[in-house]
């Protein structure tokens, strides 16, 4: 296989070191974005044919070829070769060697620096529409898990110290409310990034009589870019999609954490099916939750890959910089890494089991009615902060008792407020401190069957 001509070696003298062609391709993970680029490139020929830089008939043999390029490598039969620095290089040389020099016109008037600018949006437009559709999926898994366990007690937590009562639904609710404001931060990505960049060429725009409102057109962008100098230099977008991942991430994460400790005999408030778990190698008894603690370790990947793009952009002076090779590793790792977890989280919400018993055992310990107390006395005229304090000293009585709150007598309460009556009762249970929480969003039952319905009738 011969040696092919860089298409800027005009120029050099010598050959680039083979070190240095190792070092700087790219083709090993860009080759991932050839449908794109070739979509782009037909789009491109498509207009440079309706401007009259390159004949009908060249325009047809390029698109033709082009399409059979792409048959090839959607096969897996396409012959790459060694030389080609990236995916680009890759078809527009294997192009020339097909249909001779209507190949060469091509890149008239583009730049690779435009041109993968317009690769990567519209790469990262097909990934955000997957991603929003796995975000739906899971954003069902949890209505249908929270309708499934409506009426269920769980203790709620501040501080992982035992709070206050809530429903496991409204819990899980918690989650879709998360992941419906990681679909907006998706959508806003989208229409920040879906601007056509192609015709910026390498930063200054071109002297050729481009119509880069015909490519859009022809590409379903609902505009283009206004500054060739900005064009070729952001990658604002792909920050911004990488921050909205990571934190689709860390949502999924802390569902994850609560999973991992729930699921241990401390709590043993959840058991993960076993075609979600795995074993130890050595001790036979053991079942450990791997999938959620992948994703939780994995959202610390992602988080890098937001490091990394970052420190990549900061310092990069005006336009484009080599150092912008740099941002696709992280970006597609990052779908790659996000899609995945989605998936197999949406398919492990459907195999958990919840120990009701013990989750509404549990949310009867430490105190968890004591707001109820002091919401009681609120609405007998005590101050908050008087109040507050009553019930305080109460807590402090009892954990030197060893008493629980339901555990008094009423001559006991009495001794600390002498207004409790036989109503306050009524405020000690768990059932009825969710019950009375009907606030809008809040955690009583009516209050989270509500959201539910508003939620279906979406």
């Amino acid at each position: 296989m011969k040696t092919q001509e860089k298409p800027w070696g005009g120029r050099f003298s010598e050959p680039t070191d083979r070190q240095v062609e190792a070092f700087t391709s790219s083709l090993h993970y860009d080759r991932r974005l050839y449908r794109c680029d070739i979509e782009g490139s037909i789009a491109h020929a498509r207009m440079l044919a309706r401007q009259g830089i390159v004949t009908k008939g060249e325009a047809r043999a390029i698109c033709a070829g082009l399409r059979e390029i792409l048959a090839e490598m959607e096969a897996g039969t396409f012959p790459f070769h060694p030389d080609d620095e990236d995916i680009h290089m890759a078809i527009e040389n294997a192009l020339t060697e097909r249909i001779g020099g209507a190949g060469g016109k091509l890149h008239t008037g583009r730049s690779r620096n435009d041109q993968i600018a317009l690769d990567i949006r519209l790469y990262l437009r097909d990934e955000i529409g997957r991603m929003l559709a796995l975000v739906g999926s899971l954003k069902s898994a949890f209505l249908e898990l929270a309708k499934k366990e409506c009426g269920v007690v769980l203790s709620g937590y501040t501080h992982l110290q035992k709070a206050q009562p809530v429903l496991l639904a409204h819990y899980l609710l918690a989650f879709w409310e998360m992941f419906a404001r990681d679909e907006a931060r998706l959508r806003d990505c989208l229409k920040r990034m879906n601007v056509m960049p192609l015709g910026a060429a390498a930063l200054a725009g071109t002297g050729l009589p481009l119509d880069r409102r015909y490519v859009a057109r022809l590409l379903r962008f609902p505009a283009v870019t206004a500054n060739s100098i900005d064009t070729v230099s952001d990658r604002d977008f792909a920050a911004e999609f990488i921050f909205a991942a990571s934190l689709v991430m860390m949502h999924m994460s802390r569902f994850c954490e609560d999973l991992v400790l729930w699921s241990t005999d401390e709590f043993g408030y959840v058991e993960i099916a076993d075609a979600f778990t795995t074993g130890s190698s050595i001790m036979p008894q053991k079942k450990n939750p791997d999938v959620p603690e992948l994703i939780r370790g994995k959202t610390g990947r992602v988080y890098g890959h937001l490091v990394a793009m970052l420190t990549i952009l900061k310092g990069l002076p005006m336009t484009y910089n080599r150092d912008l090779q740099e941002d696709k590793e992280p970006l597609f790792d990052t779908v790659d890494t996000v899609q995945a977890c989605l998936k197999i989280l949406a398919a492990m919400i459907g195999h958990l089991t919840f120990n009701r018993e013990r989750m509404e055992a549990g949310a009867k310990g430490g105190f968890s009615t004591a707001t109820d107390v002091a919401e009681y006395l609120v609405m007998k005229g005590v101050p908050f902060r008087e109040a507050h304090g009553i019930v305080g000293r109460i807590v402090s009585f009892c954990i030197q008792q060893g008493k629980t709150l339901t555990g008094l007598t009423l001559m006991e309460f009495q001794t600390f407020y002498k207004g409790f009556d036989e109503e306050l009762f009524q405020c000690l249970t768990v059932r009825q401190s969710i019950q009375a929480r009907r606030v809008i969003g809040g955690t009583a039952e009516e209050t989270v069957r509500r959201r539910i319905a508003e939620i279906e009738g979406r």
